[in-house]
């Protein structure tokens, strides 16, 4: 980190130039079927040493090594649910809501994730890109878990049951803190869609049905609106 400063780069800028890179990366590997599908994670540690040049270090592995590359990563399998996760997963459970999450991660890594915050999350109810060889946003991607979600017709596994009825237009709930994939969803009528307000850019990703500035407050906004 103090190296980082030290050439003023803020760490909090590097961390989000490195992902939104792989983001990237990955995507475009995935949409052009080049080299078959790549998992997000073997793009995104190797990107390491190329976002340090791009953000001004001339000699990137003179910079740092391997070593720092290995702890950056590290610290990546061992994040921390957004603040409100916690609270945000009650509240839609206890309103007869089954969550479910869909990740372009593996699917080991973000289970750690919950299970750290303490929250209960089903195996089955974790879903990756890794398990249909599709990367987000493609629209393609969608298509698989849409189908599981359908065939789940109400069977229950202790989250609520609103989630595993038969899906119907206007049935389902899309989270996103992803503009992109707010967007796409909306265009594939995926249901209601909530965001994070944010720095949202409406003018060219539209308008979501829910627009909240805490987890916790976009899962009661949804609550009522699903009621409505």
């Amino acid at each position: 980190m103090r190296q980082l400063r030290a050439e003023g780069i803020k760490p909090m800028l590097f961390g989000y130039a490195w992902i939104e890179t792989a983001e990237r990366e990955y995507t475009y590997l995935s949409i052009s079927s080049t080299p078959g599908y790549t998992p997000f994670l073997k793009v995104f540690a190797p990107l390491f040493y190329r976002v340090l040049w791009l953000s001004g270090i001339s000699e990137p592995r003179e910079f740092a090594s391997d070593e720092d590359e290995d702890i950056m990563m590290g610290s990546f399998s061992t994040l921390q649910l957004r603040p409100g996760a916690s609270a945000c997963i009650s509240h839609l459970r206890a309103h007869g809501f089954r969550v479910w999450c869909y990740t372009a991660g593996d699917v080991s890594t973000v289970a750690a994730y919950f299970a750290d915050a303490g929250i209960e999350m089903p195996v089955r109810n974790l879903l990756s890109c890794d398990m249909y060889g599709v990367g987000k946003p493609d629209k393609e991607s969608y298509t698989p878990v849409l189908e599981l979600l359908k065939k789940e017709n109400g069977d229950g596994d202790g989250d609520g049951g609103r989630g595993g009825e038969e899906v119907e237009e206007g049935g389902r709930s899309f989270g996103s803190l992803q503009r992109i994939c707010g967007m796409l969803a909306r265009r594939e009528n995926l249901g209601m869609f909530k965001m994070f307000k944010g720095a949202w850019c409406s003018r060219f990703f539209g308008e979501m049905d829910v627009m909240a500035d805490s987890l916790l407050e976009m899962a009661k906004m949804v609550v009522v609106k699903a009621g409505s």
